[in-house]
């Protein structure tokens, strides 16, 4: 689900103003979103699992509070779950507009 103003194509999504959200739910262990800084310099992210900072289950891309940072177009590692995989959800917010999103993959 897109929150915010976005433009989408057939390929990818492309946020328009700071503050747009992406949110999934998901079972998985590991969750990865393919990312673009576009044509901009690095963007801050903030992702939230269940609504709260991620703590222990922060992927490689995302420190414990949530905080990550947006800089080259590749896969980013947003979730890997330290306990037993349940139902999750993910919503990672961008703090400066151009994040260009193309797919999830889960693991």
């Amino acid at each position: 689900m897109l929150t915010g103003e976005w433009t989408t194509t057939d390929e990818h999504v492309v946020l328009d103003r700071a503050g747009g959200t992406i949110a999934m739910r998901f079972h998985a262990r590991d969750a990865h979103l393919v990312l673009s800084p576009g044509a901009r310099d690095p963007i801050p992210f903030r992702l939230l699992l269940d609504g709260e900072a991620p703590g222990p289950s922060h992927g490689v891309d995302v420190d414990e509070d949530g905080n990550g940072v947006l800089s080259d177009g590749r896969m980013y590692q947003l979730v890997r779950e330290h306990d037993k995989v349940r139902d999750r959800t993910l919503e990672i917010t961008f703090l400066e507009p151009g994040a260009e999103a193309y797919a999830f993959t889960f693991g």
